[in-house]
């Protein structure tokens, strides 16, 4: 028997990762809008010198220095993220459940914080069996 309150919460998390094993993430409370992509995208941007190129899923901003190249609708298996979010779900502790909203980002930023100290893991997202990841002219830089 597994006791439990009852009381049902949850808490957000977006992340960018790199064919070099560079990881950012934000873990976040409310709903993901495009004010909160345009923030994570500040973030991100502010930890480089250089124009940033991301591949993404279909959110929509674009900030003057970073460009979108947007994947094909319904494409899950062209993102090597998602594989990050399996990764997430299949690493949370099994035996320990989180008791309230603040406890469960807790464990979530301690899993990216791990995985930002691995990056030949976070490389082998882009190796996945149906995960390849192509620019033509513009290489993702992290």
């Amino acid at each position: 028997m597994v006791r439990r309150s009852g009381n049902r919460f949850a808490v957000n998390a977006t992340s960018a990762i790199s064919t070099k094993g560079r990881m950012h993430f934000m873990v976040f409370t409310e709903s993901f809008t495009a004010e909160v992509m345009c923030r994570f995208l500040d973030r991100l941007a502010g930890h480089f010198d250089h124009k940033v190129h991301l591949v993404v899923d279909g959110h929509f901003a674009h900030p003057d220095d970073v460009e979108l190249h947007f994947l094909p609708p319904y494409s899950p298996e062209l993102n090597p993220d998602e594989l990050v979010n399996a990764d997430l779900k299949h690493s949370l502790p099994k035996q320990h459940q989180a008791h309230d909203q603040a406890e469960l980002a807790a464990e979530i930023r301690r899993f990216f914080h791990r995985r930002q100290r691995q990056p030949h893991i976070v490389r082998r997202y882009f190796g996945g069996p149906t995960v390849r990841c192509v620019l033509d002219e513009n290489p993702m830089s992290f």
